[in-house]
C-alpha cells in the first residue's frame, strides 16, 4: 500500500515545502513540480475552476509519483471530504473552520471508525484498486495517511484554538491571512503585518503545546526562513501562476527594455 510522503515526511521532522496550484491542470505539472525539487503541491478548489474530475486525474498521479497532493475543497463538510479521499487525496487543507464542532465533524468525516464514520467506498483508487489486503488492515492504513490542516480564517475561530489543536484527527494548523485580515478589519492597512503574524504566533504556540504541525503560506525566501526557524514544517511558497507570471514579466522587462 502507498503511503503519504508528506505525512511520513513530516513525522521525521523534515520539512515538506509545496506550492499552490492553482491554474495548471495538466497532471504532468506533478513531475515537472517533483523535478524542481518541491514536497507537494496544494491544490485549490475553493478559488479556482478546478474540478472533481481535475483532481482525480492529479491524485492518481501523485500516488504513482510519490509526489502528494493537498487540496483545500470549495467547503470543508462531509459532501467534500468523502469524496476527494475516495479519489485518492490524503491531505486535506480545511478552510473556514469556525469553531471546536467544526473541526470535529471534519475529523468524523475524515477517519474511519473509530476515530470517525468516514463513508465507506468500493474499490478505487483510495484502496490502489487492491482488495487483497483486509478491510480493517485498509481502513487503519488509510486513517494513518490521512492528514487534515485546518484553516482560521476569522478572529472568532481563534476562541476554539486550543480545543481544536489538541483533538486527535486534527493534524496541521495554518490561518487564511487574506481572509482573517479582511475579518479583522485591517485588509490593506499599516495594521495588517502585525495583527496577522499576532495570530502566526498563536497558531504555532498551539502547534508547539500540542504537539501539531504549524503551516504556513510564504511568499519569498525571507518570509519562508522566518517562519521555518519559528518552527513551522509545512510552508507552502507562492502557487504556479505567480511562479508563472513573474517569470513571464522579469524575462520581458528585459527583452522589451533592452536590459
Amino acid at each position: 500500500m502507498h503511503i503519504n510522503t508528506m505525512r511520513a515526511g513530516l513525522e521525521r521532522g523534515e520539512a515538506q515545502i509545496g506550492t499552490w496550484l492553482t491554474m495548471v491542470r495538466n497532471p504532468a505539472i506533478l513531475s515537472l513540480m517533483k523535478s524542481a525539487g518541491l514536497d507537494f503541491a496544494r491544490v485549490d478548489m475553493e478559488h479556482t475552476g478546478l474540478t472533481i474530475e481535475h483532481i482525480a486525474d492529479l491524485a492518481v498521479l501523485a500516488r504513482a509519483l510519490d509526489f502528494p497532493i493537498a487540496v483545500r475543497p470549495p467547503k470543508a463538510n462531509r459532501e467534500w471530504i468523502t469524496r476527494l479521499l475516495d479519489v485518492g487525496v490524503w491531505n486535506l487543507h480545511c478552510p473556514q473552520v469556525e469553531n471546536a464542532e467544526h473541526a470535529r465533524e471534519i475529523v468524523a468525516a475524515s477517519r474511519y471508525a473509530p476515530w470517525g464514520l468516514r463513508g465507506n467506498g468500493g474499490l478505487s483508487a483510495a484502496t490502489d484498486f487492491d482488495f487483497s489486503v483486509p478491510l480493517m488492515e485498509r481502513r487503519a492504513h488509510a486513517n494513518r495517511q490521512v492528514f487534515v490542516t485546518v484553516m482560521f480564517e476569522t478572529a472568532k475561530a481563534f476562541d476554539d484554538l486550543d480545543e481544536i489543536a489538541a483533538m486527535p484527527g486534527i493534524d496541521a494548523l495554518t490561518v487564511g491571512p487574506a481572509d482573517l485580515a479582511q475579518d479583522m478589519g485591517v485588509a490593506g492597512t499599516p495594521e495588517q503585518g502585525k495583527a496577522l503574524d499576532e495570530k502566526r504566533d498563536l497558531i504555532l504556540a498551539a502547534a508547539r503545546k500540542h504537539g501539531k504541525v504549524a503551516a504556513m503560506l510564504v511568499a519569498s525566501f525571507e518570509e519562508m526562513t522566518r517562519w521555518k526557524n519559528a518552527g513551522a514544517t509545512l510552508l507552502a511558497y507562492s502557487s504556479d501562476a505567480d511562479i508563472l507570471h513573474s517569470g513571464y514579466r522579469a524575462a520581458m522587462t528585459r527583452i522589451k527594455g533592452g536590459g
